[in-house]
């Protein structure tokens, strides 16, 4: 179906995403096939400082400047590296821009109008391909947080901002169904593995 796509992997934290595209790129490189991962906020230099701004504990921005600072890493990702990738390589990201929608409209309130026109101008003419969106429910959503040895700021607010970021995710996949998989990541990290994976053969139309 494509040949260098832009594949995504969302989903609020604990939900399996960040493993389904460490899968993905280990699978792309048995396969000896040309592919760039990075990560929202975060990828290169300047958005690595970036990252760490936003994230850090003692951070105190407000929602607006939260927002412009992921707009900013993002830039700098899409200026750096995605266009010089574009159609040359897949391009593999660690959240993208239905993060923004469902974590700073569905989750903090502000209006999408203005997130979309920002992300719009910031892509261009940029098109994402396909959606990995991961869910999790509360419960798992939970142990899986305790698990983990740091938590950065955006680990540790209350479930119902995750389930209306959740929730916001759903709906944006529920307008464009074709180039959205959802999964269920409240099931085994090894089923879900081959589900993967499976759907990117179909993707790069590999046998």
């Amino acid at each position: 179906m494509y040949n260098k796509p832009i594949i995504v992997f969302e989903g609020i934290e604990a939900s399996g995403k960040s493993s389904h595209i460490k899968f993905v790129a280990n699978y792309l490189k048995s396969k000896k096939l040309g592919f760039i991962k990075i990560r929202e906020p975060g990828g290169n230099y300047n958005s690595e400082k970036i990252r760490k701004l936003i994230l850090r504990d003692n951070s105190n921005f407000s929602k607006i400047t939260d927002l412009y600072l992921y707009l900013a890493s993002r830039s700098e990702n899409i200026d750096k590296i995605i266009r010089k990738n574009y159609n040359k390589k897949i391009i593999l990201i660690d959240r993208f821009i239905d993060s923004t929608v469902a974590y700073q409209h569905y989750g903090m309130g502000l209006n999408k109008r203005i997130i979309d026109i920002n992300n719009q101008f910031i892509l261009d003419k940029l098109k994402i391909s396909f959606t990995f969106l991961n869910i999790v429910n509360k419960k798992n959503l939970l142990i899986r947080l305790k698990k983990r040895s740091k938590l950065n700021r955006y680990d540790k607010f209350q479930t119902k901002f995750y389930t209306k970021a959740q929730n916001g995710f759903i709906k944006i996949s529920k307008k464009n169904k074709n180039k959205y998989l959802i999964i269920n990541s409240n099931l085994e990290l090894s089923d879900n593995k081959w589900i993967v994976i499976n759907k990117i053969k179909k993707l790069l139309n590999i046998k």
